[in-house]
């Protein structure tokens, strides 16, 4: 990342000077600098919902609960993080909520699993292997429900909004595949510079203890769950027999997941007897610091990114490299959005709607939409991750990442061009 960094400060600086766009790059810098703090404290309500709600079902054993469960599937993958450790529930929740495109709560889930995992972090401010695979699986997570490219599709008047699942969710697998695959074989390669061995007597501090015993269910709470739940499938029945089903199906999966996600939580708790305001403010108070935490790291990357833009830089090189992806056949109006993803996820955004805007039916609109919905914003989710736990070195956690965001800008071509 430094040399990154360094690179977009500088080449955006001297391409600046040789266009003419001094002023225009100064005023980007700024701007994006205020842009960088302005989200970040956006972040913090967002966090703070979130991060007390996980701190609910942990009170509740859900975590503790889905870690014991899901362990012989994901030791393979993590076997530095020790199998009651909350840090492998927390994983899995944020790769869940990717998957269902609730990106609200994906990453919040995603912090808090980085939190968990830099207690077992023997070196402070060094990424560690798991660290290392869990952001690349993050950038590159498979994603069965792309919400937010569906409901652009659908405004734009698209014949099927919906059309970009199948091939969204083929090169996303593909993209987490390789992620996998790149993250392991860095990792041989770059064995023994963060030990992280459990096996030893010491490793058993590191374990989540075996949870308390529960208090028992109350009929009264069973009751009271009960209800809640049967009155609120009875809705859900009801909204889809009410109108056409599939509308209704896409406004149930768009806008009722995180609702319902945030009620079964809160019922869970409920049901276990937790006071579940007080424990939800308990851990809102995360969402704070986190916040403060993380603004350096975006300001920073936010700054290079946004001055590579405005400096004519980025223009140039999508210029430079269009002959060759001329040659497999990549419209050339839909490559910015491909190369502009791993930067910055509103520019990319923007790009892809403009373009389903302008022909909602034609394949650049078809695999623009496929894109935003199979890569990621690789180098944010890094500065987010990393700087919400102090890490300042990334080891070789952006090689799988960009080596992902590669495969499944591949993988989206070939899909639409197979099924367009």
């Amino acid at each position: 990342m430094n040399g990154i960094f360094l690179f977009l400060i500088v080449s955006s600086t001297i391409f600046a000077a040789w266009t003419g766009k001094m002023e225009a790059l100064t005023h980007a810098s700024f701007e994006a600098a205020k842009g960088a703090v302005e989200l970040a404290i956006g972040l913090v309500g967002v966090m703070a919902l979130w991060l007390g709600l996980i701190k609910v079902a942990e009170e509740a054993g859900l975590l503790h609960s889905i870690s014991r469960r899901l362990y012989p599937i994901l030791k393979r993958l993590f076997p530095d993080v020790p199998k009651d450790h909350p840090a492998m529930s927390a994983m899995v929740m944020n790769i869940a909520a990717n998957m269902l495109g609730l990106g609200n709560a994906a990453t919040p889930l995603g912090i808090k699993a980085m939190q968990e995992l830099e207690k077992l972090n023997p070196q402070k401010g060094v990424a560690t292997d798991a660290m290392c695979l869990f952001l690349a699986i993050n950038t590159s997570n498979v994603t069965l429900l792309p919400l937010g490219i569906i409901a652009i599709r659908a405004s734009a008047g698209a014949t099927d909004p919906a059309g970009v699942i199948l091939p969204t969710l083929f090169a996303t697998s593909i993209s987490t595949l390789t992620a996998i695959t790149v993250a392991s074989f860095m990792r041989k390669l770059k064995r023994n510079v963060v030990n992280t061995d459990f096996s030893s007597n010491n490793s058993k501090s590191l374990l989540l203890p075996e949870a308390d015993p529960l208090p028992p269910i109350s009929s009264g709470h069973k009751l009271i769950v009960f209800s809640v739940v049967t009155v609120l499938l009875a809705l859900i029945v009801h909204r889809v027999i009410q109108g056409p089903v599939l509308p209704a199906l896409k406004e149930i999966s768009s806008f009722w997941l995180i609702p319902l996600l945030m009620t079964g939580i809160l019922l869970l708790g409920f049901s276990r007897g937790i006071k579940v305001y007080e424990t939800a403010c308990e851990g809102a108070k995360e969402g704070f610091n986190v916040a403060i935490k993380i603004i350096p790291f975006l300001v920073m990357i936010l700054v290079a990114v946004s001055m590579f833009r405005s400096s004519g830089a980025f223009d140039v090189f999508v210029a430079t490299i269009s002959p060759l992806t001329d040659l497999i056949g990549f419209p050339p109006e839909v490559l910015p959005v491909a190369l502009i993803r791993p930067l910055s996820g509103s520019g990319a955004f923007g790009l892809a709607s403009e373009i389903i805007a302008s022909s909602p039916n034609s394949f650049a609109s078809y695999l623009a939409s496929t894109l935003q919905g199979s890569t990621e914003t690789t180098f944010y989710v890094l500065a987010v991750y990393f700087g919400s736990v102090g890490i300042r070195k990334y080891r070789y956690a952006l090689i799988p990442a960009l080596a992902a965001d590669v495969a499944g800008a591949l993988a989206a071509l070939f899909i639409c061009k197979l099924t367009y």
